[in-house]
């Protein structure tokens, strides 16, 4: 599994301590990729930017599984599951992140990076991350009800295909602005284009590279 770690720039400051916690929480059973946002970047991305990329991620198959966060984290949670191909879940709390892990088939996670953040914020974040990569993800929980749970997770994946439409379907009536500006971003865009499988995609992106 390749996991992204990617939050939108209200948060750059936390950028670094949530990657390096994101790789303690794997044990190096998964590639960690950081895509930032970084301190060091002059353009902000809103959290809707950031969502549009995140979406970019799964949609052109360059990676699997996404941490993200925002002030809140409610704002990227909300972003994230109106766009392609991404199954969203706020997660504040390792009893949240573990049910999410288990239960819900998701393929991004939210976290208020902001909110809420305050004294000993550092160690929720790590005990949160430890408990959502505790295991085998869709296992079901708890263990008597795992067939039941993985049924309803799997008709929320069905219903969710037949409501939703493809990245493909919708970039020709994408705004154009927000794409473009996504796409000067030299991080994401190397990223994309040397790890996506989606070839189709990619090819249609590269007319709104600048």
């Amino acid at each position: 599994m390749r996991v992204v770690v990617i939050q939108a720039s209200t948060r750059t400051e936390i950028n670094q301590h949530l990657f390096n916690t994101v790789c303690e929480a794997m044990g190096g059973q998964h590639q960690v990729v950081n895509l930032g946002i970084f301190t060091e970047e002059i353009e902000n991305y809103s959290y809707v930017e950031v969502a549009v990329m995140i979406s970019l991620l799964i949609e052109t198959g360059a990676a699997d599984f996404i941490v993200t966060g925002c002030s809140s984290g409610q704002g990227m949670m909300m972003a994230c599951n109106s766009l392609p191909g991404l199954r969203c879940g706020f997660v504040q709390t390792p009893q949240d992140a573990y049910l999410f892990g288990r239960i819900n088939n998701g393929n991004v996670v939210s976290l208020p990076l902001g909110l809420n953040f305050g004294r000993s914020g550092e160690l929720n974040l790590h005990y949160t991350l430890e408990k959502l990569f505790d295991g085998e993800f869709n296992t079901g929980y708890p263990v008597q009800d795992a067939e039941r749970k993985n049924k309803e997770a799997t008709e929320l994946v069905h219903i969710y295909q037949l409501t939703t439409r493809f990245f493909l379907e919708i970039l020709p009536n994408f705004d154009e602005h927000l794409l473009t500006k996504i796409l000067r971003r030299k991080t994401f865009v190397d990223y994309i284009f040397q790890n996506g499988t989606n070839k189709l995609l990619l090819e249609k992106l590269m007319a709104y590279k600048v």
